[in-house]
């Protein structure tokens, strides 16, 4: 039995590493996110491809920037869906009968590179030329028309922007006590801070996210100990709290549930510690 491609290979070390550094089991990661310990266990060990969103969702609680491991996803997806190997034997096929030849692809900068014009046969050339315009032409137009709407009553067409994957589980007053990772409200490019980052005197950090596209608010802790807990809150709605149970909690970023739709000015955020050191609150 083969063991995984090495993008797979090289994807599934960077997850564990990742994994390594929120200090999580396998139940807590199903347990904080949309994917069973079992399915967990085995993206990690790269017997089973890998959900974009998984990579996303591991990265936002370990606070890793997921640049590296998106690219290395990208890599394995090609290799599961087998579009590598689709793109390996377009370029690696000898004219001669029956002798298929293993030819590496050329680089990137000569596969770019614009052709010669062959002064055999100019028209045919042209031609080509015509025709490859008219589709770059076909596929914008396309594009254009699949990201637009006319605004009905008013004659105007105006751009959409196109849906979000994994679409957001909940929006403004609906994400109300829900958690931020799993209705994919804090994936990267959905959350941003609402003010400075807090360092408490214990040493903990405490920062106040808000996802736009949710509409909602949430409060998060790292470098904590266990007992800590940090509570965000609004007027005239129930306060959301989270408590740092266990020594992986300290090693791992830690969300409230969502306050949903709230205004900036009024959110609250407290850090409690566990030692009976003072309550320390903060606004955006």
């Amino acid at each position: 039995m083969t063991g995984p491609a090495p993008e797979c290979a090289a994807l599934a070390e960077g997850l564990r590493a990742v994994r390594a550094r929120t200090g999580l089991s396998l139940t807590a990661l199903a347990g904080r996110t949309a994917y069973s310990r079992s399915s967990w266990q085995r993206y990690l060990n790269g017997r089973l491809p890998v959900p974009r969103q998984a990579v996303e969702a591991l990265c936002v609680m370990a606070g890793e920037p997921p640049g590296r491991l998106l690219a290395l996803w990208e890599l394995a997806d090609a290799e599961w869906s087998g579009r590598a190997r689709s793109a390996q034997a377009a370029t690696s096929y000898d004219p001669a009968p029956h002798t298929p030849v293993a030819r590496p692809a050329p680089p990137v900068s000569a596969a770019r590179e614009p052709a010669q014009p062959s002064t055999a046969h100019p028209r045919r050339s042209r031609r080509r030329l015509l025709i490859a315009a008219a589709g770059t032409a076909a596929v914008a137009a396309a594009l254009t028309a699949a990201l637009s709407a006319r605004t009905p009553g008013s004659g105007r067409t105006v751009l959409q922007s196109p849906p979000l994957d994994p679409a957001p589980g909940c929006h403004g007053t609906a994400c109300a006590g829900k958690d931020p990772v799993l209705m994919a409200c804090g994936l990267p490019g959905r959350a941003d801070a609402w003010g400075l980052p807090h360092r408490t005197g214990t040493g903990a950090g405490v920062e106040i996210r808000y996802s736009q596209v949710c509409a909602a608010a949430w409060g998060r802790i790292w470098h904590s100990h266990v007992g800590d807990s940090v509570e965000i809150s609004t007027p005239g709605t129930p306060s959301r709290r989270v408590v740092v149970t266990g020594e992986a909690d300290t090693k791992a970023y830690r969300f409230t549930p969502m306050l949903g739709d709230p205004a900036r000015s009024e959110v609250r955020l407290c850090f409690v510690p566990t030692h009976g050191a003072a309550r320390e609150c903060f606004r955006p």
